[in-house]
């Protein structure tokens, strides 16, 4: 099994933030029901964190911006560890994240061990 980070980016720093505060309490049943079902088949390795949308970005020495993703929208609204056999489980298990739906963006990354 490898490590995989689910990353989930959210607009939550715009005027129209997506999801909205009311889909955002709409969903949170169902992402708690995802991440308990996740748990439950032993493949959640670390929990879900929840980032504040401050956040500093690095791009050269001595220059530090405030804000992640200054020029976007998105903002990493939370980040957690799975279980996977390869890409496409953890494709898979990302898929069913019911934030998708209202506009939030799932991003998959597998970890990469040192040799």
């Amino acid at each position: 099994m490898q490590e995989f980070l689910i990353a989930i980016h959210r607009d939550l720093t715009s005027k129209n933030p997506m999801p909205t505060p009311e889909q955002m309490k709409e969903a949170l049943k169902p992402y708690q029901d995802w991440i308990a079902g996740i748990a439950a088949s032993n493949k959640l390795v670390a929990p879900p964190k929840r980032w504040d949308v401050d956040g500093r970005v690095i791009t050269a020495p001595g220059v530090v911006k405030e804000g992640p993703y200054a020029e976007k929208k998105h903002s990493i609204g939370g980040l957690f560890l799975i279980k996977a056999k390869d890409y496409d489980e953890a494709v898979a298990i990302a898929q069913e994240c019911p934030i998708i739906k209202y506009g939030a963006v799932v991003e998959v990354r597998m970890a990469i061990v040192a040799a």
